[in-house]
């Protein structure tokens, strides 16, 4: 039963499509008949209305999903024509897509402009030849010569070929240092909104919430510290993730497998072991944190590391609550924290 004081709240985020609470509850329209998420675009109601936990309470209740928010799948998740056309560069990952290509899918090059930006922060041509490109610096690393890779990912000039590259990975592919280390990138949905993950082809280097505040500066500092770049793609360890999360969401996963890349200060290294650490369903204080690491003053220097994480989920900071029992912050948002604390509580 929802208190009085967390419905006025669910209605205020509603009000503000405040996309912190995606996933966190849904709303019922009396009048309508119809449940939304909390980000709806629809007119937004009078406080006539119920909050639900889950879209099944919602549809217990006799209410019917939305058809412009769509509650039943994962928010902002992916659209058929983004996937039909991922599936199609994957298919054929070093051709020179262009627009022209799109009506052999009865696709508006606009539209797939438009929906690519949205999901990805790029159009449809740039995630196609930034995934061609990725071809291009396998194929380096791999001893082509310059020549034959420029053959093989589609592109009719040297200098075109050079171009290309150099616009994405800031030098000429003759410059070995600017291409020693490629991250590769993916985007997965889950109940709680879209997450990225970056990978090499061993280990995870970041998974995060795409709305987290500061993401755009993390993955920029992810990229000078490893002296990296990043294309689309998906190696083993964004696989593992993208399957362990689903587990994970669906309750049956208490402990994450796949191999993390942690980069940090041994302090931070100590302090996140010990997050993960913390049994699945289970809290502590920063206070506990700290003394549990041997550092009993060091509670704010341990609240700084926990917001230092680039595992989100993975590293669990959001076990991690005030010593009055009040929840804290949470990069991902207050309410996602309170999302994930319940969903463990209900899976134990």
């Amino acid at each position: 039963m929802l208190t009085d004081k967390l419905q006025r709240e669910f209605y205020q985020a509603m009000l503000d499509k405040n996309i912190e609470y995606e996933g966190v509850f849904y709303v019922g329209v009396l009048s309508t008949g119809i449940f939304c998420r909390p980000t709806c675009s629809a007119r937004k109601p009078k406080f006539n209305c119920k909050f639900y936990r889950t879209a099944e309470e919602a549809l217990l209740a006799s209410f019917r999903p939305c058809m412009r928010c769509h509650p039943l799948s994962n928010p902002d998740n992916i659209s058929w024509l983004v996937s039909t056309l991922i599936e199609a560069i994957e298919l054929e990952p070093e051709k020179r897509w262009k627009n022209a290509d799109l009506s052999e899918f009865s696709i508006d090059a606009s539209t797939a402009c438009r929906q690519f930006q949205k999901r990805f922060g790029m159009s449809f041509i740039e995630y196609a030849r930034a995934r061609r490109m990725g071809v291009a610096i396998k194929q380096i690393h791999a001893g082509e010569t310059i020549i034959e890779t420029q053959f093989i990912t589609g592109y009719e000039s040297s200098s075109g070929f050079r171009d290309a590259f150099s616009k994405i990975m800031g030098g000429s592919p003759t410059h070995k240092e600017m291409h020693r280390n490629v991250l590769q990138v993916s985007w997965m949905d889950t109940p709680l909104g879209p997450m990225i993950g970056i990978s090499d082809k061993e280990h995870l280097y970041l998974l995060e919430f795409i709305q987290r505040r500061g993401l755009q500066h993390e993955i920029e500092q992810l990229c000078s510290k490893n002296k990296s770049v990043i294309v689309p793609g998906e190696p083993q360890p964004l696989v593992s993730i993208k399957e362990e999360l689903q587990l994970y969401f669906s309750g049956q996963l208490k402990k994450f497998k796949t191999p993390l890349c942690i980069q940090g200060t041994e302090f931070q290294k100590t302090t996140w072991k010990a997050l993960i650490n913390i049994p699945y369903g289970q809290t502590r204080s920063y206070k506990e944190q700290a003394q549990i690491i041997e550092k009993p003053l060091a509670c704010r220097a341990v609240a700084n590391a926990n917001a230092s994480n680039q595992f989100v989920i993975i590293i669990p900071c959001h076990r991690i609550i005030n010593s009055n029992g009040k929840l804290g912050g949470y990069a991902g948002g207050v309410p996602r924290k309170q999302w994930l604390l319940e969903h463990e509580q209900r899976h134990l």
